[in-house]
């Protein structure tokens, strides 16, 4: 072994560092390997005093980590991106797909994309997927990161070189509880809807930054009354008679829409499009690119067929 390499640790230490780091606390990381807190900061010193530097501080309740520790983290990120890489390429030398696929998506892509990964998976039964769901700006953060192999998007950053692969639309749709009084009664200016009570998404919400976007061109403000990280919640705050709203409707498919109409309004749906996206740079798994040919070539027309159905 290299002076160097055992400097930076063992396997095992890197995937202790990169754990903490991801967690964010030594407890969250000890659970997450299934190791004990004294395993996981025993192995963190040794692999400080290997490197020579501390690897992060404490401030407060939270870890904030040293430059030194920054440079290790994405060293070890590479590393073991680049051992899973190796496995799953000499699957594919052995006649098999197998390995893991990660996937972060934004939250109303969650209505969706399970039902194109059960297809995918059925395809590909010795795959596992690594599936991660969060707001608009959290998928942003992890894809700052580049810790997964694709993202899903219905509005991608505009501020990062990105892979973009367009596959099934996103319409926006307005809704209202079944009997509300607009329900019924044709069709609706936008401003007759705005003056309704809205209930909106998050800041951060990928939905709300295509409405606020649309309104905006349009010259129309919203009534807002409330503000509700879920999709679901909203969905049932509606059909509660608290206000109107404007969701992807997607989030209406799959036996979604009980208790809710969609509202035919001027100006709406507010059409949007899903996108895998990917870091151009990112050397793509045997898995990822098989992902990406299964989408391309049969996944979105069944995924389409599914939603039309």
């Amino acid at each position: 072994m290299s002076r160097i390499s055992a400097r930076i640790g063992t396997l095992r230490q890197l995937e202790i560092v990169l754990a903490v780091y991801q967690q964010g606390s030594i407890t969250a990381a000890s659970h997450a390997l299934h190791l004990t807190q004294p395993t996981v900061s025993m192995q963190l010193k040794k692999l400080a005093d290997g490197v020579g530097s501390p690897l992060y501080d404490t401030v407060g309740r939270s870890l904030v980590f040293t430059e030194a520790g920054l440079a290790v983290v994405e060293s070890a990120r590479e590393v073991l991106a680049c051992i899973d890489r190796l496995g799953m390429t000499l699957a594919d030398l052995q006649g098999m797909k197998a390995g893991t696929l990660r996937l972060a998506v934004v939250t109303t892509a969650k209505y969706f994309i399970p039902h194109l990964l059960g297809d995918f998976l059925r395809h590909y039964p010795m795959i596992d997927v690594d599936f991660k769901v969060g707001n608009r700006q959290q998928i942003i953060d992890r894809l700052g990161a580049g810790e997964d192999d694709f993202y899903v998007f219905s509005h991608p950053p505009q501020d990062q070189e990105l892979a973009l692969h367009q596959f099934v639309p996103n319409p926006l749709v307005a809704i209202a509880p079944l009997h509300h009084p607009l329900a019924g009664a044709g069709e609706l200016d936008l401003a007759e809807f705005a003056r309704q009570p809205f209930l909106r998404r998050e800041l951060g919400s990928g939905t709300r930054h295509a409405i606020e976007r649309h309104l905006q061109q349009a010259g129309v403000t919203l009534n807002v009354r409330m503000t509700i990280e879920s999709n679901e919640a909203i969905k049932h705050s509606v059909m509660s008679g608290l206000g109107v709203s404007i969701l992807s409707q997607h989030t209406l498919g799959f036996g979604g829409s009980s208790g809710l109409v969609t509202l035919p309004v001027s100006g709406l749906p507010i059409n949007t499009q899903w996108f895998l996206a990917r870091l151009p740079g990112k050397q793509m798994s045997v898995v990822a690119r098989t992902f990406l040919e299964y989408v391309e070539q049969e996944g979105r027309g069944k995924l389409l067929g599914d939603m039309a159905g």
